[in-house]
């Protein structure tokens, strides 16, 4: 079963809701089974950097089928360098990107940039949990 621009609308609403519990301004970038992007909201006056973190943390997430915090100790890894780089260089390997998970297999991701990693893993959550 794949992810679908109506789910991807709902989890993008969640996080935003979390979001603005926290009081903070975040992109939040859905993205498929293969990493590409399938929707995309930026709060206003969210900071334009927050487009790119967002997306970087869901494709990270996807293509390893875990959250991006938990890449961080190994993206200096030569070969997390390498498949960083096949892949074009856009993932980002820190706190903000879940990976969805269905009948045990990744088919998309959440990334979200604008806050602390804390705040930004746990927006990508509440979005998810809108599934």
């Amino acid at each position: 079963m794949s992810l679908t621009l109506a789910d991807a609308n709902r989890i993008i609403a969640g996080a935003f809701a979390k979001a603005s519990e926290f009081d903070i301004k975040i992109s939040c970038a859905v993205v498929d089974a293969g990493g590409r992007l399938l929707a995309f909201q930026r709060m206003e006056d969210a900071t334009w950097a927050s487009a790119y973190g967002s997306q970087g943390k869901a494709i990270a997430s996807v293509a390893f089928g875990q959250t991006s915090g938990a890449l961080g100790k190994r993206a200096a890894d030569p070969i997390m360098t390498g498949i960083a780089a096949a892949e074009g260089g856009h993932m980002i390997m820190s706190l903000g990107g879940v990976p969805i998970i269905r009948d045990g297999r990744p088919i998309g991701a959440c990334g979200v940039g604008g806050g602390t990693g804390e705040e930004d893993q746990e927006c990508s959550q509440a979005g998810i949990a809108c599934l």
